[in-house]
């Protein structure tokens, strides 16, 4: 399966979820968001939400500052 994941085309094995993908990425667990195909991603909704051959998925790390 092929998508683009923050403008770089990436082939993903096998079809996943938007967490499986996370923690694929060693991601799991920050404060991020997560956007495909224009639409932010609930938190709430990664585990259900099937990633799909040509999406376009952008992750998007907080960082804190002052």
């Amino acid at each position: 399966m092929q998508i683009q994941l923050n403008g770089e085309p990436q082939t993903l094995e096998r079809a996943m979820t938007v967490q499986a993908l996370l923690e694929q990425l060693e991601l799991i667990n920050q404060r991020l968001a997560v956007e495909i195909n224009e639409d932010l991603v609930p938190r709430s909704q990664f585990a259900e939400h099937q990633i799909q051959d040509g999406d376009q998925i952008e992750i998007v790390r907080a960082i804190g500052g002052g």
